[in-house]
């Protein structure tokens, strides 16, 4: 007979009543919303709608549509949206439609592009399916409203220190496997550190210093769990340290001109898991912030690949993200426009809301008018060029530079041109 190796800590101890179930009390809890549609369900079969739960990872997501699932003794199916798609809805659609109201699980639902999320209207709709989507974004941008419409947007808090402590010790009093053993739960700093708030990753750290450690008596100290963590935690966690330090280094590579280290960055967040968005958003941003007006396509390449990525998903969109960040480490570079706005801003709470210059205000009244408002300005187009010499800043500001073009072909054709219009009065 085969060894069969226990499951691991997590699922061992996942909750099987609402009642053991760790925070979110405003929604398990005595008073709580869920808790409350799942009473009513017996004489009310419609008192539980098709939802997604919002909120970090670890906070219990996946564990509550499986409580709601087996409270209702429904069907229940559960797909990924990493590895799913509409032939898989359509096959849990097709079951559903013969078998009757059918609970459906989709983790990671943001991941799903707009035609998949299309593909569950009609079931939802005519109450096939209960859907239960799980979410780490805003699903008022990543979920499309015809679907948002048809469901209610359940929020999960991030467990506070209490539950995490408390889920600790049921592990060490509760569970099959470590209840056997005399482990004293000594010190807890570092192994909330280092799960960040995670529950599973969390109770997959306890298991790997109780497995690593194999003392009888066992104190678990943060020095025992910094020992774990250095040799067996993953290098890349996309919700710690290791996320921002990451991301940092991906983004100074782009700025520095290094493709090769751009590419070894990139492909580290994505081994990582990282969000394809995230990674896609923060090449807009670089695009403006550090190319600029050097190479404005860099900003098109950036918008496009952000597109194109939300469209294609992974893994295929490993290969677009590839192509813009080479694109970008290989680029001109110029923070200029950058350097602009923030520096104009700080003028403006300096200095608080000047007031407008009387030629450049708006006179749609006959008051305005008299006022002055409007009087004196130059139409720019009416003169060769288009150009006219006239002051657009604030009284106090007249002449102050805000942009200083960047020391590239593209920006010193646009310091000439701007020293051609303006002479010395900027010092272009």
């Amino acid at each position: 007979m085969l060894f069969q190796a226990p499951a691991p800590l997590a699922e061992r101890l996942r909750p099987h009543s609402l009642d053991a179930v760790a925070g979110q009390p405003h929604l398990v809890g005595p008073h709580g919303v869920l808790r409350k549609a799942l009473l009513s369900a017996a004489d009310r079969p419609g008192s539980v709608p098709s939802m997604i739960l919002w909120g970090p990872p670890g906070v219990g997501k996946t564990t509550l549509a499986t409580l709601i699932a087996t409270q209702l003794r429904r069907p229940f199916f559960t797909l990924s949206a990493i590895s799913s798609g509409v032939k898989e809805v359509r096959e849990v659609i097709d079951k559903a439609r013969l078998s009757g109201k059918t609970v459906l699980f989709i983790d990671e639902i943001h991941r799903f592009n707009k035609a998949q999320q299309d593909a569950l209207l009609g079931a939802v709709e005519k109450g096939w399916i209960i859907l239960i989507g799980a979410t780490t974004e805003n699903p008022s941008f990543e979920v499309n409203s015809a679907l948002l419409s048809r469901c209610q947007v359940y929020p999960l808090k991030a467990l506070e220190k209490e539950d995490l402590i408390g889920l600790l010790q049921r592990a060490l009093d509760e569970d099959d496997v470590l209840k056997t053993r005399r482990i004293e739960l000594r010190e807890t700093e570092a192994l909330l550190r280092l799960s960040g708030g995670d529950a599973r990753k969390l109770l997959n750290l306890l298991e790997l210093v109780t497995e690593t450690f194999r003392d009888d008596p066992l104190a678990i100290t943060d020095e025992a769990v910094m020992q774990v963590a250095q040799r067996r935690v993953a290098l890349y966690d996309k919700n710690g340290d290791q996320h921002y330090d990451v991301v940092s280094a991906f983004i100074k590579s782009i700025r520095g001109s290094d493709p090769n280290a751009a590419v070894y960055w990139l492909a580290r967040m994505i081994e990582g898991g990282e969000d394809v968005k995230f990674i896609a958003r923060r090449l807009v941003i670089l695009a403006s912030e550090d190319i600029g007006n050097a190479n404005p396509n860099a900003l098109l390449m950036a918008t496009n690949c952000f597109q194109a990525v939300n469209l294609i998903g992974y893994p295929e969109a490993d290969i677009i993200l590839s192509q813009a960040v080479v694109y970008m480490a290989t680029s001109v570079k110029s923070n200029a426009s950058y350097k602009a706005i923030k520096t104009a801003k700080s003028v403006v709470r300096d200095r608080g809301d000047l007031p407008v210059p009387l030629h450049l205000r708006n006179a749609p009244t006959k008051l305005m008018k008299n006022e002055g408002y409007g009087t004196n300005y130059a139409y720019s187009h009416d003169y060769a060029g288009n150009f006219v010499p006239q002051e657009y800043l604030p009284e106090g500001l007249q002449g102050t530079a805000f942009y200083d073009p960047g020391n590239n072909a593209r920006e010193n054709e646009l310091r000439n041109y701007l020293r051609r219009l303006w002479g010395d009065k900027y010092g272009y």
